[in-house]
């Protein structure tokens, strides 16, 4: 499943099978959408969930570039995961811990329940496989380790 690749020093770059590959390929893409509409189209974002549109959009459209350069990340790591498997454990994070903070707010009435809809599937669906990445890429990052340059010394 994993290569060996003397272009960049040996570094194992292709260790996903095609679908988790894919996963990635299109949490990227869609990412990147997503935050673009966040940045661009956030009028239109408050009035799909029915939420009264703030005062003051940067927040919500700073999110959204943050959204999109997650969606960046998920594309590096696609292309050499086993080097930038950091990204997803990132990815992973900001999908767990985004959402539980949505849900207490929709708990206390300041979001609509529709939101977790929208939740499951902005960031529910990557949670798994997102971890499976993750840990199969620690995996062979441990049993890949590079041996440490030997320290020579001269006598001079």
């Amino acid at each position: 499943m994993s290569k060996m690749n003397a272009s960049n020093g040996g570094a194992v770059t292709t260790p996903l099978s095609g679908g988790l590959r894919f996963i990635l390929k299109f949490a990227g893409y869609y990412n990147i959408v997503a935050g673009l509409a966040m940045v661009i189209f956030y009028h239109e974002g408050f009035r799909a969930l029915g939420v009264p549109k703030p005062a003051f959009v940067l927040p919500i459209q700073l999110v959204g570039v943050l959204v999109a350069i997650f969606g960046v990340g998920y594309l590096i790591a696609e292309r050499n995961p086993v080097e930038n498997r950091n990204i997803v454990f990132l990815g992973f994070l900001s999908k767990l811990l985004g959402p539980l903070l949505a849900i207490v707010h929709i708990a206390s009435g300041s979001l609509p329940v529709m939101m977790l809809a929208v939740l499951f599937f902005a960031d529910g669906i990557y949670l798994v496989p997102f971890w499976i990445i993750y840990r199969q890429l620690s995996r062979i990052a441990a049993t890949h380790r590079p041996l440490s340059p030997s320290v020579s010394s001269s006598d001079g």
